[in-house]
């Protein structure tokens, strides 16, 4: 490859969901030496996505002659390497925000092992495959031996293992804390702040019984309601608002602005998640400031010391731990920096060099 030419590398996100669509722009606008080649698809109708994603772009990438490519692992990769020949061999980064095998199915879905099956297909038609944490790893890797196991013939040997090899553990960077214009605002710490979508995998039911259970115990608590929520709105945030309608402060999505500005006044910040592989807006709430308080389970315990996680599902434990902490003062900020934009680009400009053959700097924070 010509290293006075910028490499083209085409950049493939089926699903442009919050967190996909956070780690596109980022890598976008830290690496402006590459020629980004962008094809993105909304982040709904999951089951067409990800099994249709090929279909969707078999116009749109003829014709497309990149030096390598950036995957999602909602991209049927293999598939698409078949449909378009010239990209069959070119060098393949395949990026895991997820992955199926550890994704909790939902009252109304059904398991189907073809959206595991694209994954793996991916991950072993890429030369180089990433995950946004060991948890997202491990439990990919444990998840494709026990698939394994229940195939009844024909299983090459050491397929986990092969991908294993291959495999490393790149997070999403999060970005620092913005620095407010008006001055910091004064940190409240008894704001309890909930920043997650309000659907099932993340289990809001959990979070509106803790806070019952809290409020049982006579403890006085605020709270900022922030994430995007369906309609009509969940049970959940439905008995919130009922039960705690006087003690809300914020309920809905915020502009940046306003929402950076919770992050830095709220005490506490909650999750109650079933699945979380790296959970992005934990550590934002973290970053600035914002005390965690999380399960004790997924990529958590990769992140936050023991003091800082509760028994997973438990609400009784939960709304125990907040007691405490609104009675006897927080704990110390929790330091998230190693996750950070500027800890991470590193890493990802060696990924990037390995996959491109170029040298590559990331942007000075003040040019992103």
């Amino acid at each position: 490859m010509n290293r006075e030419i910028r490499p083209r590398v085409l950049l493939l996100s089926a699903y442009r969901a919050d967190s996909h669509a956070a780690w596109a722009d980022a890598l976008v606008t830290a690496f402006p030496g590459i020629d980004w080649q962008r094809f993105e698809l909304p982040g709904r109708h999951f089951r067409w996505r990800i099994r249709g994603n090929p279909i969707s772009w078999l116009d749109a990438l003829e014709g497309v002659r990149p030096d390598a490519i950036v995957a999602t692992s909602m991209v049927d990769l293999a598939t698409l390497r078949g449909l378009h020949p010239p990209l069959a061999a070119l060098p393949a980064l395949y990026y895991f925000h997820e992955n199926q095998f550890a994704y909790p199915v939902g009252e109304h879905q059904v398991r189907s092992i073809e959206p595991q099956i694209v994954q793996v297909y991916g991950a072993l038609s890429a030369g180089r495959i990433a995950f946004n944490s060991a948890f997202n790893r491990d439990s990919f890797l444990d998840g494709l031996r026990a698939l394994l196991r229940r195939m009844p013939d024909a299983v090459p040997p050491g397929v986990p293992e092969r991908l294993a090899e291959r495999a490393h553990v790149l997070p999403v960077p999060v970005a620092p804390p913005r620095r407010p214009d008006g001055g910091t605002p004064e940190r409240d710490p008894r704001l309890i702040l909930w920043n997650h979508r309000w659907e099932y995998d993340k289990r809001p039911e959990l979070f509106a019984e803790a806070l019952e259970r809290l409020a049982a115990r006579g403890r006085d608590f605020r709270l900022a309601l922030l994430g995007p929520r369906p309609e009509p709105p969940p049970d959940a945030l439905q008995r919130i608002r009922q039960r705690f309608g006087e003690r809300i402060e914020a309920d809905g999505r915020q502009p940046r602005e306003e929402y950076d500005a919770l992050l830095r006044r709220a005490g506490i910040v909650v999750s109650t998640t079933a699945h979380e592989f790296q959970g992005l807006s934990m550590l934002e709430a973290s970053g600035a400031g914002a005390r965690p308080l999380v399960p004790d389970a997924l990529c958590y315990p990769e992140q936050y010391p023991p003091e800082y996680r509760y028994p997973a599902g438990d609400p009784e434990a939960l709304a125990a731990r907040l007691d405490s902490w609104l009675t006897d003062g927080l704990p110390p900020p929790v330091d998230v920096s190693a996750l950070e934009t500027d800890a991470l680009l590193p890493a990802w400009a060696r990924a990037l060099e390995d996959l491109t053959g170029s040298v590559l700097s990331p942007a000075p924070l003040a040019t992103r």
